[in-house]
């Protein structure tokens, strides 16, 4: 009998962790990363790659099914690549001409209707492109770390969760925006301060968010700092003028600028901002589109999708400060803003005093177990705009909205993958899916937002 073994029996070869593997990449994955087999069929996704290029990369997670691996060396290069213009990480598909982004964007988007919803027979409408492709983001996040024994500020390098990689000019970021975060580094600097080392858990600086109304002018910084630091307020509201100044100071050892205690150190405590012709005070931690521009072909692809005569009792959940209710009361009867955060529902409801719509009431809860509440109070929708967070809706919440029974239903999705199986749940439960149109918010990035349309069949 022959002692070799079956060729039934032999799995196909693997890469290890820390293994070099040359690939030739193939197609883009949602979230960006080049896809690539082995000889023997075995997927492993690689970043900062696009299509036709060869590459050697090095695994760093392994999996049954596939692996991720980091690019080591360009040895061929695609036919779609380009130089990149940035520095940094924050916008790894930069090295695509940005008609090929806009393309590979409708095409993920097409790809998730179809493989997670299961969806056909509705309309796929042409990408809105984005009407700057450079410095369009009004709000940035920077992470302050040690760079050759200086302070640096910038960004994580990619892969590390401790490593900071100092920037000059952040290409997402305004001009203006640029020189704040400059003149933060310096003061810093000046003062002797050091950064908050994430592996030994300790040092003064941690981040540093920067927001902007880009119709206003108005500028707001907030520092983030451990707790314990020594930090000289009057010399800091001395160096950096701005609309708003705020310092947060977190004691946990958590990534995130969230939570912790914040004070005013000079200025306002809210900057303004205006959108769809109204006026918005934006509070330190308020969620805000981050592209004004686009989140105002956002909005408006949203209100012609909702398609109001003027006397619907529209529901906006996951409101937030009430931009997307608020934008649409004029054509609506009447408005009604469900939303987790009380803060935000504060801000919602004096943005709506500000701009004196008396239409719209805004609820503080959670949309999960708030919304037959909701119903109750106001009654049966006429129209629900959701814009729910990169996860999308929970299985109860669909039950929700279903048991609610609009006739209409507007999905502004950030994330194609999750829209899909949503939109397949309602359809499953009597909705049509009609229309979906893709909108590029975040040039050079591989992420995608898209209004969906569904009406009662």
């Amino acid at each position: 009998m022959s002692s070799e073994p079956s060729t039934a029996s032999v799995r196909p070869a693997r890469p290890q962790k820390g293994d070099v593997v040359e690939l030739r990449i193939e197609s883009l994955a949602h979230g960006g990363a080049g896809v690539a087999r082995t000889e023997s069929g075995y997927v492993v996704f690689v970043g900062e790659t696009v299509p036709g290029d060869r590459v050697r990369a090095r695994v760093f997670k392994r999996k049954r099914q596939y692996a991720e691996a980091r690019l080591v060396e360009l040895l061929e290069a695609g036919p779609d690549r380009i130089e990149p213009k940035a520095d940094h990480p924050g916008a790894p598909w930069q090295i695509l001409p940005y008609e090929r982004q806009l393309e590979l964007k409708q095409q993920q988007v097409t790809e998730a209707l179809r493989r997670l919803g299961g969806l056909e027979g509705y309309e796929l409408e042409p990408i809105v492109p984005a009407v700057e492709q450079w410095r369009y983001r009004n709000k940035l996040e920077f992470s302050f770390g040690t760079q050759d024994g200086k302070l640096v500020c910038g960004f994580h390098k990619p892969g590390s969760w401790e490593e900071i990689v100092g920037l000059e000019d952040c290409l997402l970021q305004s001009e203006r925006g640029n020189q704040v975060r400059r003149d933060v580094l310096a003061w810093a600097r000046g003062q002797g301060l050091d950064a908050y080392d994430r592996r030994a858990q300790q040092g003064a600086l941690r981040n540093v968010v920067i927001r902007e109304g880009r119709r206003t002018g108005e500028v707001q910084v907030r520092l983030v700092v451990s707790a314990g630091a020594e930090i000289d307020r009057r010399s800091l509201a001395e160096a950096i003028k701005v609309d708003s100044l705020l310092l947060t100071t977190k004691a946990d050892t958590g990534a995130t600028t969230a939570g912790g205690e914040t004070e005013l150190v000079a200025g306002a405590a809210k900057i303004a901002e205006e959108l769809c012709g109204l006026r918005f005070r934006l509070s330190a931690e308020a969620f805000f589109q981050t592209n004004t521009e686009m989140a105002e072909r956002l909005y408006g692809v949203a209100a012609e999708f909702a398609d109001l005569q003027g006397w619907e009792r529209l529901f906006d959940l996951y409101c937030g400060i009430g931009t997307i209710g608020l934008t649409m009361a004029a054509r609506a009867g009447e408005v009604w803003g469900l939303e987790i955060v009380e803060e935000a529902i504060e801000d919602a409801r004096d943005n709506a005093r500000a701009n004196e719509v008396t239409n719209a009431r805004f609820f503080a809860g959670d949309v999960r177990t708030g919304l037959r509440d909701l119903v109750a109070e106001a009654g049966k929708p006429d129209v629900v705009v959701v814009d729910p967070p990169r996860a999308g809706l929970s299985s109860k919440v669909v039950r929700r909205i279903i048991e609610a029974a609009p006739r209409r239903i507007v999905y502004v999705s950030c994330n194609p993958t999750t829209l899909a199986p949503n939109a397949g749940q309602l359809v499953e439960a009597g909705y049509r899916l009609r229309r979906v149109r893709p909108v590029d918010m975040f040039p050079q990035t591989p992420h995608i937002e898209a209004v969906a349309v569904l009406d009662r069949a």
